[in-house]
């Protein structure tokens, strides 16, 4: 056992969690890159252990304030009010080290949808559900004003998405940065609901009840456009990359993207279906150029997104619905 992971099993003693002496098995979990996170088993069964570090692990520089991880507690606790399915328990909470503990869901009940999508098991039902359950806490906080407060974390917001997503790319691509800034502009003023800031199939679990959401260290107080888009945006970027389900994939979008807009009362769904669209050809263009890119896309792949990412930006237009339709019909770019 390293010197870190016995300073963190020492934690766990602290917390109660573990006896003394007990011997535990530790278990790196994959996925992210601005988190320890580890399974920890013992007698008592498992669960497990995030803990906020301040470079994130990708080939650019990317600094963030670790005292994310309290952001993260708040919106599990919220989410959990509203219906505990909807997130796992948070078990305990070291905030002095940016660390939390939470309930551990086996993947043999709860798999990653990332995992499932890439195993060639795509299911557009579940993505419905995914869209509606994610309108259903957007329709909750926006009803609460008061949560603005707790969740002012703009700076972290900043750091962990506005900047390395848009201004990073902005600055890469001269020929749509006004418009990659305008977007940037647009989600520092646009509040009216909590954004969890990180909707990915790597952070979604498929509960046997429905999608159970992870990461939510990027919380803030803004736009629920984004967490839309954000979700889009991975599905677009697999309906490229994984070909054979292409149109399960591309129904999927439409199923996520049908079941959010119904279930959007605190505003226009129009013109939060608008602005959405924007930021799905800023957040493609990011998964090829930012300082987050997406892995998986070979060259080839890399090329469609970063044209149809610019066609997007460029027609200020667009709806979801209508960039849905151009993009399986192949007319954009």
């Amino acid at each position: 056992m390293s010197v870190a992971e016995a300073g963190l099993v020492d934690v766990l003693r602290g917390l109660g969690l573990v006896d003394p002496g007990e011997q535990v098995e530790l278990i790196p979990l994959t996925g992210g890159v601005s988190s320890d996170v580890i399974a920890v088993k013992g007698r008592g069964g498992a669960f497990v252990v995030k803990r906020s570090i301040p470079r994130l692990r990708v080939a650019a520089e990317w600094l963030a304030p670790v005292e994310r991880a309290s952001s993260e507690v708040r919106w599990l606790k919220l989410v959990r009010s509203i219906d505990p399915r909807l997130a796992p328990e948070v078990i305990a909470e070291v905030p002095e080290q940016h660390i939390f503990v939470m309930a551990y869901l086996d993947p043999a009940t709860h798999p990653v949808w990332k995992t499932e999508m890439f195993a060639g098991r795509v299911d557009p039902l579940f993505a419905g559900k995914v869209g509606a359950d994610l309108a259903r806490i957007h329709a909750y906080a926006a009803a609460r004003p008061q949560l603005a407060a707790p969740f002012a974390t703009d700076a972290a917001f900043m750091a962990l998405r506005i900047d390395p997503f848009l201004l990073y790319t902005a600055d890469r691509h001269p020929d749509v940065a006004g418009r990659l800034r305008e977007l940037a502009g647009g989600l520092r003023t646009v509040k009216t609901t909590l954004v969890q800031g990180d909707i990915s199939p790597k952070n979604i679990l498929m509960g046997p009840e429905g999608p159970v959401f992870l990461d939510a260290e990027c919380s803030v107080w803004g736009d629920g456009a984004f967490d839309l888009a954000f979700c889009l945006t991975h599905l677009l970027l697999k309906s490229v990359w994984l070909a054979p389900h292409r149109e399960a994939l591309l129904a999927s979008f439409e199923a996520l993207r049908d079941r959010y807009l119904a279930g959007v009362e605190w505003e226009d769904a129009g013109a939060l279906s608008r602005r959405a669209a924007a930021l799905v050809g800023g957040l493609l263009l990011a998964r090829v150029d930012g300082k987050s890119p997406a892995g998986y896309l070979d060259e080839a792949a890399e090329t469609i997104v970063r044209r149809r990412a610019k066609a997007i930006l460029r027609d200020e237009a667009l709806d979801l619905a209508t960039l849905g339709d151009a993009w399986r019909a192949g007319a954009l770019g």
